[in-house]
């Protein structure tokens, strides 16, 4: 039940828009840097009236006049940093949920709350590189058309993200904060785990 949710500054990633007819709450902020989710999936994109953070490689697919845009240089590499200022750059860290850690954090948010963070995946191979879906139905997300068949995507880097989840938790610990992991069943061995329903007073 994420209905508790509203109310409280949050952030949707990539696809969540899928759910927000039935989540009960509409996240603050859309992030989504991806190249292939925002190629494949750009105009279901710009029809979201809300705040959203994307990568500025694929700005063009956007409407420039769009205010509720705004575009992220995507620091792409073999290692990763926590950064500091978004404005300048932000790392990708093999997941979008780094970078949007790297947007709380300059906003200011010194507790992070992670809910539903994909780190098991049944499609395995080579990570990030593209494949296109050829099962009927997505077994690696919360929906079975969050990827369809024909839709390219690219496998994660599990142990790329964890690394960076480190630098994420290393950085808001240091600065007094915490990052807590509240996923049902989540696989992420990184943060310090949380029951979702203790974080609110009913």
């Amino acid at each position: 039940d994420l209905t508790p949710l509203q109310g409280e500054i949050t952030f949707g990633l990539n696809r969540i828009y899928l759910l927000f007819d039935s989540m009960g709450f509409v996240p603050t902020y859309f992030v989504c840097v991806n190249e292939l989710v925002l190629e494949q999936f750009a105009g279901e994109i710009r029809n979201l009236a809300k705040p959203k953070f994307l990568n500025w490689n694929r700005r063009k697919l956007f409407d420039t006049n769009d205010s509720s845009a705004m575009y992220l240089r995507l620091k792409l590499g073999l290692t990763d940093s926590f950064s500091m200022d978004p404005t300048r750059l932000v790392y990708s860290g093999g997941t979008v949920t780094f970078v949007a850690m790297q947007l709380a954090y300059y906003m200011g948010f010194r507790e992070v709350i992670l809910i539903g963070v994909d780190h098991s995946f049944h499609d395995q191979g080579m990570p990030n590189r593209a494949v296109v879906r050829r099962m009927e139905h997505d077994l690696n997300h919360f929906q079975p058309d969050y990827f369809p068949k024909g839709i390219k995507w690219q496998l994660p880097d599990l142990l790329r993200s964890e690394v960076a989840y480190s630098l994420a938790r290393d950085a808001f610990e240091k600065a007094g904060g915490k990052v807590l992991d509240a996923t049902v069943d989540g696989k992420c061995p990184v943060f310090k785990k949380v029951e979702f329903e203790s974080l609110f007073d009913r």
